[in-house]
């Protein structure tokens, strides 16, 4: 019995009740105000089915009918699968704000499987024909049934008397039904023939896939950020409490202090940008530190105790933005990799910048068994650190190089300044 009834206790059974009583009533103001019919006699009911289908076929030829019926059975045939996709387009892609024309045009895996995009050729244009007809001729019959089943049930009561008033609730339990059943076939109806085109599903494919992308980016950014902030934190705090020194002491404290203020800055901003999904190439771009800013990771390298012998040559202001960006956050992760892998251990950090050739080239000690112990668990050959830094590489159309090298540990990264992927 619960079976039964649970139907009637969803929202979305009256919501589509609700569209195929508008259709019904479509047709029926076609049947009134068309000349010479009347409301009473064959011919209204063949009004009913006739007189509305020229009207319908003339609409149908309208590229944006099929968007506005894409969006009302969205909105009541599937609520509860039209708002689901919404809040998922809300919290996950910036693509579809960045606007191209493909906005909206189609739901993704979750969603209700109905496109809200205009026609775009006569295929289309004959599906929606097909289904403003199949709309309008099933809203008609449950329009009728609304109007006479309760009437039926008020007879029976009021009328005949007798046994017959034991009939009174069939004619709303067939309301029920058909108004359930109707319904569903009119969301199915819907799937099929307001459906996204391929052009459409590809579309929504490509933005799905930019924007994993864009989220394995800032994951990636927030990994490196984050990463350097707390293995700068944990060596300064280390070699504080080895040196037993008050100035010494206050040195780390606020190299701490400062590298943790620039990695909540990081953190803020990669938030900032997933809670709007807005581009990361525009203002907040901007306020990403660059290669011109690398003494800054020098200076915290060396607070936390590692000479670096750091070589800047070539004008790094000319640098394009993307490029010099990628390449502060390499030269941050390779030198927070040394730091944790190795301990507070001489590096040496080449930056150059000529021949449309961007170099990067760190060089440390490799660790020894008691720095791995003490500063890392896993050596410097593996982990999303590397991987991160050769797939940054890639993607800007250069190589990178890590492993050892001459008894010591190296990165070394060349990309092309005169081309970008």
């Amino acid at each position: 019995m619960n079976a039964l009834f649970r139907p009637l206790a969803r929202a979305e059974t009256y919501t589509r009740w609700l569209h195929l009583l508008v259709s019904g009533v479509f047709a029926s103001i076609c049947l009134f105000v068309f000349p010479g019919t009347s409301a009473a006699g064959p011919l209204s009911w063949a009004g009913f089915l006739v007189l509305p289908v020229p009207i319908l076929l003339v609409l149908s030829l309208i590229p944006a009918v099929r968007s506005a019926e894409g969006v009302q059975a969205r909105l009541l045939l599937t609520p509860g699968r039209s708002s689901a996709t919404s809040r998922e387009d809300d919290s996950g892609s910036g693509a579809g704000r960045r606007g191209s024309s493909d906005e909206g045009r189609a739901a993704g895996p979750a969603g209700p499987g109905i496109s809200v995009a205009p026609a775009r050729g006569w295929a289309e244009r004959g599906q929606t024909a097909l289904w403003l007809l199949v709309r309008v001729l099933a809203g008609t019959a449950v329009l009728v049934a609304t109007v006479w089943l309760p009437g039926l049930s008020v007879w029976l009561v009021t009328g005949p008397g007798g046994w017959w008033a034991l009939l009174t609730p069939l004619p709303v339990v067939a309301l029920a039904a058909l108004v359930v059943g109707v319904g569903a076939a009119a969301a199915q109806a819907a799937r099929w023939l307001l459906a996204p085109s391929n052009e459409e599903r590809l579309a929504a494919l490509e933005e799905r896939t930019e924007r994993l992308l864009e989220h394995n980016r800032l994951a990636r950014e927030l990994h490196d950020s984050i990463g350097h902030a707390l293995t700068v934190a944990v060596v300064q705090a280390g070699a504080a409490r080895a040196a037993g020194s008050a100035p010494f002491t206050e040195r780390a404290l606020a190299a701490i202090e400062d590298t943790g203020r620039r990695a909540l800055e990081d953190l803020e901003r990669v938030l900032r940008l997933l809670r709007q999904d807005g581009p990361a190439d525009g203002a907040d771009a901007t306020r990403r530190p660059a290669l011109t800013e690398v003494e800054r990771l020098v200076e915290s390298a060396r607070a936390a105790g590692a000479p670096v012998d750091a070589e800047v040559s070539g004008d790094l202001d000319r640098v394009p933005g993307p490029l010099s960006r990628e390449g502060y956050r390499i030269v941050q992760e390779a030198l927070t990799n040394a730091l944790r892998h190795a301990g507070p251990v001489p590096v040496v950090l080449r930056v150059t910048a000529r021949d449309a050739v961007l170099e990067l080239d760190i060089r440390n000690p490799l660790p020894t068994a008691d720095a791995t112990r003490t500063h890392g668990s896993g050596g410097s050959g593996g982990g999303s650190g590397l991987r991160g830094i050769r797939e940054r590489a890639a993607l800007l159309g250069g190589e990178a190089h890590t492993g050892p090298a001459d008894g010591r540990w190296r990165v070394r990264v060349r990309l092309p300044l005169d081309r970008l992927p």
